[in-house]
């Protein structure tokens, strides 16, 4: 097999052995060789290494590597150790590896410079909004918050936070903090039964970050230095849009310090605190079960699972002595419950 072949095929090669030839060395290479240790010979002549032959191509693979080699007196091929072909063939690779790591960091660096001049342009000359997409978007916040000057606002959900996740997030959080920029996180209400997150967030706060947590769905936003925020596109989870229009990022930094000022501090564990969560999460629960929504959009706009939302609405059946929903949604009725009662307060 010749590396053009899996050059055409789009594959890596790396020192003329390509991604094909290692697939076909395990698929049928190896088997040969197999074959040519136990017979002690291979003779040259075998209809299968002919040109359209079923080992033809494995028959030149293991030629190129050097795991076989043509005996001078008997005209047949003789297995040659396999570690000391390995040597030839793996070490290499793994010196060009590592001088291609090398090189792509130095290419991340020189990119981080013209990168970091685009975002602080603004939007005169080019546009005002970025579509971002898959893997570029963790690329983009990784060098947005390492260019982050002096503020980083954050509104999360809890769904989809994982403790990989969560952990990745707090050394680059961390390094921000440590240069100085003021962080404000938000979260609902139920991250504060998440223990990855209180890990995070003791690490955060610990560097003066501040989290505070809200009983109402919101949706994922970021803000850097007020000059740039990133939200989530309407093609889905895997999009986003980074937004550099002032006005706009002025208008949604508004809303976030409006919502900030009615969260609550997530490091309070005060008794009282935490019965106002409760009552928070117990009023949702009722809005949304007046408003009729499914229980997966239910659960998805407190934060939590399916059946953790379930035992909510079972609270609530026992509390109000009932049945079903639909006995419970009527003693609600008669009794004028809205689960708007704090706010009217």
């Amino acid at each position: 097999m010749s590396t053009s072949r899996g050059a055409e095929r789009g594959s890596v090669c790396v020192l003329g052995f390509s991604a094909d030839d290692r697939e076909l060395f395990e698929s049928q290479g190896a088997a040969l060789f197999e074959e040519v240790v136990k017979q002690g010979s291979l003779c040259p002549d075998d209809a299968r290494f002919d040109d359209g032959g079923a080992e033809h191509d494995a028959f030149h693979l293991l030629l190129r590597m050097g795991l076989l080699q043509l005996d001078p007196e008997s005209r047949e091929y003789a297995a040659v150790d396999p570690s000391s072909v390995q040597a030839t063939i793996v070490t290499p690779m793994s010196a060009e590896g590592a001088e291609l790591l090398t090189e792509s960091s130095r290419w991340a660096a020189a990119f981080s410079g013209v990168s970091t001049a685009w975002r602080r342009s603004g939007p005169t000359g080019h546009g005002s909004i970025t579509e971002l997409q898959g893997d570029a978007i963790d690329v983009f916040l990784e060098s947005l918050v390492t260019d982050a000057q002096f503020e980083l606002l954050t509104a999360q959900p809890q769904t989809g936070r994982d403790a990989a996740g969560l952990a990745a997030a707090a050394v680059r959080d961390m390094a921000a903090l440590d240069r100085g920029v003021r962080m404000r996180i938000l979260y609902q209400h139920s991250a504060r039964r998440s223990a990855a997150t209180h890990k995070y967030v003791a690490q955060v706060t610990g560097r003066g970050a501040e989290v505070r947590t809200l009983d109402e769905f919101f949706n994922r936003l970021i803000v850097v230095d007020r000059t740039t925020a990133v939200i989530p596109s309407s093609q889905g989870l895997d999009a986003a849009l980074a937004i550099r229009e002032p006005s706009v990022v002025a208008y949604l930094v508004d809303m976030f310090d409006r919502t900030w000022e009615r969260a609550r501090p997530f490091t309070n564990r005060e008794n009282s605190m935490l019965r106002h969560v409760a009552t928070e999460q117990r009023a949702m629960t009722i809005r949304m079960l007046i408003e009729g929504h499914a229980d997966p959009t239910s659960a998805k706009r407190l934060g939590v699972s399916p059946r953790t939302y379930a035992g909510y609405v079972a609270d609530l059946k026992e509390e109000y002595q009932v049945m079903t929903r639909f006995q419970l949604g009527y003693a609600m009725g008669q009794q004028g419950v809205s689960g708007r009662e704090d706010e009217d307060d």
